[in-house]
């Protein structure tokens, strides 16, 4: 018998078994790793799923049945829903209830020419609603998904809206009355589209009927137009509405994002776009707006123009503003998010200064209040107000033509606004 002895030298021993000691260990760090993303890529997937299903349901509660569908121009679904069907009557106060007929207008309101209703980019489609239901922007799943959150959707940041303060990065020029009682607004609101930064920010121009204090009972009835990228997924300038009954924590919303405004038109869609638009140096397009106080019923009603009834806001949803509103105020307001450390170059109003003038700068004309006996009366002691004037200002006037007036607005960061 032959035998063979085969001698291994120790450091290759040695060698041999470091290396199998080593690929077992890099074996189990590689499986372990490989679970550990495992584990990760199952978690993440359930978070969106969990998500997801929170988007939908709350799409399911916005969204109503459709009579008919509309293809807008700009890609705007508009839904022709039933108006027993809006999401107003899913109020807890105001199911089973049925929309109110016309109430009586202001005393001094001029209804004569009435105004062209095809002011929105979804008209242009040639098609319309129905009678007996109302147009609905429809909300999309990604309209949801740029919120922050599923909650927040279609709210205002809570915050506090003192015109003197905007340390939240809300930034105003505004002109205001305050000290008596008021029961409505009226105001003509110059329409642009103003360059807004990024999707964090917006830029709006609207009237404000505001009762309560400047903490947690804030009530407030807001209406007039906006560009907000976050909100709607574009930069055009959209009719809109907004109501809060405890300073924008809880209650209210954007439209028709939440039970609420009871809409009754059915040729104007609440968050559409607006068209046309004022062009610097050229035409010039406004909206005029009026809200005001119902005598009969106490419900704040929204006319549109010269005598196009939108909805009414029910006064079962407010507290203070069941009864009055203590200050009225107009103008601009923008989200300043510092990009970069540098105040940011989103626009308001036009984008150009109050000292440019008609065609250049923005403007609200004919702002009038409704006194305690239903009359439109001119602004007494009108204030204006720009907190961050070298960014955004405001200049106040009277004439015989436009009554009370301002120009107001600016281009955000400039030499003198870093």
């Amino acid at each position: 018998m032959v035998s063979c002895c085969c001698k291994i030298p120790i450091f290759v021993f040695v060698f041999l078994l470091l290396l199998v000691i080593s690929s077992s260990i890099c074996a189990a760090h590689s499986s372990e790793t490989g679970n550990s993303q495992a584990n990760n890529q199952t978690f993440r997937p359930e978070e969106e799923l969990k998500k997801l299903k929170l988007v939908r349901e709350r799409l399911n509660k916005i969204n109503k049945p459709a009579l008919k569908t509309i293809q807008s121009p700009d890609g705007d679904i508009i839904d022709c829903v039933l108006l027993r069907h809006q999401p107003a009557f899913d109020h807890p106060k105001l199911k089973g209830k049925k929309p109110l007929d016309p109430p009586e207008r202001p005393n001094g309101h001029n209804r004569k020419g009435m105004a062209a209703e095809d002011f929105q980019m979804w008209m242009m489609s040639g098609e319309s609603c129905p009678e007996g239901t109302i147009p609905i922007r429809r909300t999309t799943e990604e309209d949801m998904l740029r919120a922050s959150s599923v909650a927040s959707f279609g709210k205002k940041p809570t915050r506090l809206v003192r015109r003197d303060s905007s340390s939240d990065g809300h930034e105003h020029a505004v002109g205001y009355v305050s000290g008596d009682e008021y029961y409505g607004a009226k105001a003509n609101i110059n329409v642009w589209a103003p360059r807004v930064s990024n999707q964090y920010e917006f830029s709006l121009s609207q009237l404000w009927v505001i009762s309560g204090s400047f903490g947690d009972d804030l009530n407030t009835i807001e209406a007039g137009w906006q560009v907000s990228p976050e909100l709607y997924g574009d930069y055009y300038p959209r009719f809109f509405t907004y109501w809060t009954s405890d300073a924008y924590q809880a209650t209210g919303c954007y439209n028709l994002l939440c039970s609420g405004f009871v809409q009754t038109n059915n040729r104007i869609a609440i968050g559409a776009a607006i068209s046309p638009t004022s062009s610097y140096g050229g035409g010039q397009f406004d909206i005029s707006l009026l809200v005001w106080k119902d005598p009969k019923h106490g419900n704040w009603w929204l006319e549109f123009g010269s005598g196009i009834l939108v909805g009414y806001w029910p006064s079962i949803l407010f507290t203070h503003l069941r009864d009055r509103a203590s200050m009225v105020q107009f103008g601009g307001e923008i989200v300043n998010s510092s990009p970069g450390g540098s105040h940011t170059s989103t626009e308001m109003g036009s984008g150009h200064f109050a000292g440019e003038g008609f065609g250049k700068a923005s403007y609200f004309r004919n702002l009038q209040v409704v006194d305690w006996d239903n009359n439109l009366i001119p602004l007494p002691n009108l204030k204006v107000l720009a907190d961050h004037p070298n960014c955004y200002d405001i200049q106040g006037g009277i004439n015989t033509v436009w009554g009370n007036y301002f120009y107001y607005g600016g281009p955000g960061r400039n030499v003198n606004c870093p």
